[in-house]
């Protein structure tokens, strides 16, 4: 460790738009011990994740960049790294971690890469699928040290790199902003949602991964059977309109209601019952830690992630992907039985308040620096 001043740490995200990744990095910088470390933050695009920094006073860059291996910006980066006196580079994701890969080289900076879950996926073609593990192969060979948010993507990366190594880190929540027992603004009257409602809560970036297509199909099906419900997407995303134009397609707009992305997810997640993540594939999902630990009930596709932190009937339910039927039955089922959606409510807060609180994570990311810097001195 340097004893001079504090190890100033370049934290590098993709784009400024708030999902898991940025969530987590907002999460880590704000429980950094800063009187050790001082953390910068990159980001490719701006967003609301930029002004949450403004309001930490936590200083930050936007490089524009939409591309991965963007040769175009990687002087500007090379610059920042330099005048800024980083002393490591931390890449969170592929894309920031392709536009950080030789900056940080040049600079003689270590570099760290958070894996986020893999660019690559079963269901992608075959020739991108390959690309895109090579170009991880490449990303991960060439750091000083891989940080895995779920041991199953270190398995994963076991079994495409020869020789791949990365430390498993959880994902931690803020339990004092994630707080159930805390009084807050009531989004259900807000949004005119009836009182006596079953709130089902899809609270995501609308993208391929994160299904919405089988969530409007079997929110169809729920509704043929029940019809106190209400089902609330909060997101934006490329596959916003289609999801939009099925619920239309389907007749169940009377029951959906739709809102842009909003930066106050404890109040959503207050105000819905049931959480559902029907996604195709997870890192190890943040959304769903926040959902937990405001004591709510969840839904999830057993993938990736999702099943390590999911038990099937001990803190939540899990569900095959691509199947509207079975997540449509699963909502029924929690819908009906209350006293089952309350045990699982209180034991999924549990499980986040043992096992991925990010006083814990941050702890083990700052053991990690340690370790990097005095392997380099």
């Amino acid at each position: 460790m340097r004893s001079d001043k504090k190890i100033k740490v370049l934290q590098a995200i993709r784009q400024g738009m708030v999902g898991g990744g940025e969530s987590h990095v907002l999460s880590l910088v704000n429980a950094l011990d800063k009187a050790l470390f001082e953390p910068v933050v990159l980001s490719f695009t701006d967003g609301p994740m930029i002004t949450r920094l403004q309001e930490m006073g936590i200083r930050h860059y936007v490089i524009p960049s939409l591309k991965p291996f963007d040769v175009s910006c990687w002087m500007q980066v090379k610059s920042l790294i330099r005048e800024e006196e980083i002393d490591i580079v931390h890449a969170h994701g592929s894309r920031a971690a392709s536009n950080l890969f030789l900056p940080a080289k040049l600079s003689g900076r270590p570099l760290l890469y958070t894996i986020h879950g893999w660019s690559f996926h079963d269901d992608q073609p075959y020739l991108q699928k390959q690309l895109r593990v090579w170009s991880e192969m490449l990303l991960t060979k060439g750091t000083r040290a891989n940080i895995s948010v779920s041991a199953s993507n270190r398995d994963t990366g076991v079994k495409h790199f020869p020789g791949f190594r990365s430390t498993v880190i959880n994902n931690g929540i803020d339990l004092e902003r994630f707080n159930p027992d805390v009084t807050l603004t009531d989004v259900r009257k807000e949004l005119n949602i009836p009182a006596h409602h079953t709130v089902v809560g899809y609270i995501a970036r609308i993208t391929v991964q994160k299904d919405p297509i089988t969530m409007v199909h079997a929110f169809k099906a729920v509704l043929e059977q029940q019809k106190d419900i209400t089902l609330l997407v909060v997101g934006e995303g490329d596959m916003q309109q289609e999801m939009t134009e099925t619920a239309q397609m389907l007749g169940i707009s009377d029951h959906v209601v739709f809102c842009p992305f909003r930066p106050d997810v404890p109040e959503l997640l207050q105000a819905i019952d049931i959480y559902c993540l029907p996604s195709l594939w997870e890192g190890l999902p943040i959304g769903l830690l926040e959902a937990m630990a405001m004591r709510k009930a969840v839904i999830v596709t057993a993938v990736d992630g999702s099943k390590e932190i999911v038990a099937d009937g001990q803190n939540g339910l899990l569900v095959p992907a691509r199947d509207p039927a079975q997540l449509a039955a699963a909502i029924i089922r929690l819908h009906v039985d209350v006293l089952l959606r309350h045990s699982l409510q209180q034991a999924a807060a549990e499980t986040v308040n043992l096992h991925y609180c990010v006083q814990g994570m941050t702890r083990q990311v700052e053991t990690l620096y340690q370790g990097v810097l005095d392997h380099k001195n």
